[in-house]
């Protein structure tokens, strides 16, 4: 068993940009290993990562709409638990595995990092907790631990029970123009990863996959995902209120951003 001071991302645009605010540390305990951050963690073992801990408690709670999410309770603080899981056909046949890459090119490690780094400066993200890297043969699996973002509700489940005034379309117009501005890619930016608390303030979820960029034809394509999201709900959800001047509203934030 063994602690490891410092553990950074190696690869990428996230090398050596994660701030001090929040020094990340590794644990190796034998078959798996554990970044995490230490003011928030004092005892990481891999017990963290299981759901079965926390549904013994009855500390634990499921919410429809964002995947197969565990929000739990260690001691005071609120917690999200999410393992990783493969969408799409892929997903059907192997899971939860992936191909492996390293340690610090894994999908937790990386997420973990980008998610310290924007927490650090300021963007609302949830601040991450510990990841989780469990390798096999020739795979790996993993789990993310973030802290709970409280007194919030998706995009999708908000435009669902009623609409949004202009003014807020256009925050979040800005919001994404800031992220974007920054330089960074979201894989999944859709109605369901975007959360709204009762004073309009937005937060963005779902880093997997997410990474720093120079500016690119990515910015379009990250806002055309959202619009597609956006749509496809308008027509599966009855009385879901989104309209096309919503989306230009949105736009508009965007535009008057600075670049």
């Amino acid at each position: 068993m063994r602690i490891v001071l410092g553990c950074r991302a190696t690869a990428g645009a996230l090398e050596g940009e994660v701030s001090l605010q929040i020094q990340p540390q590794c644990h190796d305990c034998g078959c798996s290993r554990i970044l995490f951050d230490p003011d928030l963690v004092t005892d990481p073992s891999p017990a963290l990562f299981l759901p079965s801990n926390y549904l013994q408690s009855g500390a634990v709670d499921t919410e429809e709409g964002r995947g197969s999410n565990y929000f739990v309770r260690h001691g005071e603080s609120a917690w999200v638990l999410r393992h990783y899981r493969r969408g799409g056909l892929v997903g059907k046949v192997i899971h939860d595995r992936y191909f492996k890459t390293g340690t610090q090119n894994s999908r937790p490690w990386r997420e973990w990092h980008l998610l310290a780094l924007l927490h650090a400066e300021g963007f609302p993200v949830p601040r991450p907790v510990a990841a989780h890297y469990l390798p096999g043969l020739l795979t790996y699996r993993a789990d993310l631990i973030t802290e709970e973002i409280r007194g919030v509700t998706t995009l999708s489940g908000l435009l669902s029970q009623g609409g949004l005034g202009a003014a807020t379309w256009l925050e979040l117009g800005q919001l994404l123009r800031r992220f974007h501005r920054r330089g960074v890619f979201h894989a999944d930016l859709n109605a369901h990863n975007i959360l709204v608390d009762h004073l309009g303030s937005f937060f963005l979820l779902d880093f997997d996959r997410g990474e720093l960029r120079s500016p690119g034809r990515w910015r379009e394509s990250n806002l055309e995902r959202l619009h597609r999201s956006l749509l496809k709900l308008k027509g599966q959800r009855q009385g879901f209120s989104f309209e096309t001047s919503n989306w230009l509203e949105l736009l508009h934030g965007y535009q008057q951003f600075p670049a």
